[in-house]
């Protein structure tokens, strides 16, 4: 959802352009068996590390999307909220609901890598449709493919990361899951702003994919030996150098965070539920959105906490973009 490194990690899954081999030189390795599993394998790895660095982020970006009463008065200050966290909570606090978000975002980046192979392959040869539209369309099937699948995972996350210590609604996650399924209507209680979240995920994804895999084509296209280098897996493929990857990976991800920024905020102040005081108010992503928007406004308010996911962004692409190149070649995936 609005999730910077999990969408644009895995626009990487894009065919790497062939280097010309010479007579002679051996072919490259088929792809063999359980190629779908090391996919898996190689998308939940780079998604799980990339998250991991940026959780204290992660923490502070749901505290003040949501307007939590404890740090309220720190207002839209990303890095008081970082400092303000540990003195109250200890250090721990900035990795509160990071469990739970390894438990979502591992299959949440193996299937949207697995999907979007898939879409990506079913568009071009059944559809006819090459080129970049694409890669478009495959990143936003694949991303709400992944969200609809992981989104109960990340509603418990997310009720988690919002708790203050000392005033704890849920002990762990599987008590979380037991409270949200005996006491917000069942079974649908877990996909409380799922709207708002497919309906951000689709251009967000999309974007990324789009981005990300246009910028990655032209560059190797015309500066093979500049931005690129022979994979270790196949020495017949190039894939893009490390810092290149994080350049790439850091302009898709702001300009899709910029586009649907707001449905992640109305996402967020949904998943919370009971937990805000003004429940009532925020039924349906129409009135939350109204709401946020007329008392918050569209800085402080729709764009709530912005800077913190574009200081999200470099560090979060420098980790899934090395990882997963790293995993691809580890698994053999060139």
């Amino acid at each position: 959802v609005p999730m910077a490194a999990e969408a644009a990690t895995l626009a990487a899954a894009d065919p790497p352009p062939a280097i010309p081999q010479a007579a002679g030189a051996a072919a490259p390795t088929a792809r063999g068996d359980f190629y779908w599993l090391r996919s898996f394998l190689a998308g939940g790895i780079a998604g799980c590390c990339a998250k991991t660095t940026v959780a204290p982020l992660d923490r502070v970006k749901v505290l003040l999307q949501a307007h939590n009463h404890h740090y309220k008065h720190l207002e839209i200050g990303v890095f008081s909220t970082l400092r303000a966290v540990p003195q109250k909570e200890g250090y721990l606090g900035l990795y509160k609901g990071n469990g739970a978000m390894m438990i979502r975002i591992f299959p949440y980046g193996a299937i949207q890598f697995m999907a979007f192979e898939h879409y990506k392959t079913f568009i071009t040869t059944k559809l006819g449709i090459s080129g970049h539209v694409h890669r478009l369309m495959a990143g936003s099937m694949a991303g709400m493919t992944a969200v609809i699948c992981t989104y109960p995972l990340d509603m418990v996350r997310v009720r988690l990361a919002f708790q203050v210590k000392g005033e704890h609604t849920y002990t762990g996650i599987i008590h979380a899951f037991k409270t949200i399924y005996a006491k917000e209507g069942g079974f649908l209680g877990f996909y409380r702003g799922l709207m708002p979240t497919i309906l951000g995920m689709a251009p967000y994804a999309g974007v990324s994919f789009f981005t990300f895999g246009t910028l990655k084509s032209v560059g190797l296209s015309h500066a093979p030996t500049l931005l690129g280098r022979p994979s270790s897996d196949n020495p017949n493929v190039l894939v893009l150098k490390t810092h290149i990857n994080l350049l790439c990976g850091g302009v898709a991800g702001a300009i899709a965070q910029t586009i649907s920024y707001p449905f992640d905020v109305t996402r967020r102040r949904m998943q919370l539920g009971t937990v805000l005081p003004e429940f009532e108010k925020c039924l349906t992503m129409r009135e939350t959105m109204k709401y946020v928007y007329g008392h918050h406004g569209i800085r402080r308010g729709l764009y709530r906490g912005l800077s913190l996911n574009y200081i999200r962004c470099i560090p979060s692409q420098a980790v899934a973009f090395t990882t997963y190149e790293l995993m691809k070649q580890f698994f053999h995936l060139n």
